[in-house]
């Protein structure tokens, strides 16, 4: 690949191509509400979060007392075992919910489900066209390579 080519020219530019079907908004191919863990994985992060948890809450207590107990060190962390149980209660909520933190308001009131990703600056299509050309050269290549049948070019209805 080429660096020293520079960007693909869009339709609205010189040189660009005018004669590109216009680019519809990208949109999720799964719905919100599915991508929430469930089963034995969201079992598996819960039994993390009480360890977690529970270490946490142990290490304070063992660290607090070293502190009321004249080491000036331990103060420090007195304060620092409640942010690791803060940061654990956090990445549970994120690896629960699909690695999307705070959108459970959002699935409640379906804002987030019915809402579209923005649409492509038209400046821009002849570079998604390109990346997406290239994509589907990888795929094939790959493909290829492992002896599947070659995927062939993909329309936009979904």
């Amino acid at each position: 690949m080429d660096d020293a080519a520079g960007p693909v020219p869009g339709p609205n530019e010189p040189g660009g191509s005018t004669d590109r079907p216009p680019v519809a908004p990208v949109t999720p191919s799964v719905p919100v509400a599915q991508q929430r863990v469930r089963g034995a994985e969201a079992a598996k992060l819960h039994l993390t979060l009480v360890l977690v948890l529970a270490l946490c809450a142990v290490a304070f207590r063992f660290e607090i007392g070293r502190a009321l107990g004249g080491n000036s060190l331990s103060w420090a962390y007195v304060f620092e075992w409640p942010m690791f149980a803060v940061f654990g209660l956090y990445m549970w909520w994120t690896l629960l919910h699909g690695g999307r933190p705070g959108r459970a308001a959002d699935d409640a009131k379906g804002s987030r489900s019915t809402r579209t990703a923005k649409a492509l600056d038209p400046k821009y299509a002849g570079m998604l066209e390109a990346w997406e050309a290239h994509q589907r050269e990888l795929q094939a290549a790959q493909a290829e390579a492992e002896g599947r049948e070659v995927p062939g070019p993909q329309t936009g209805s979904a």
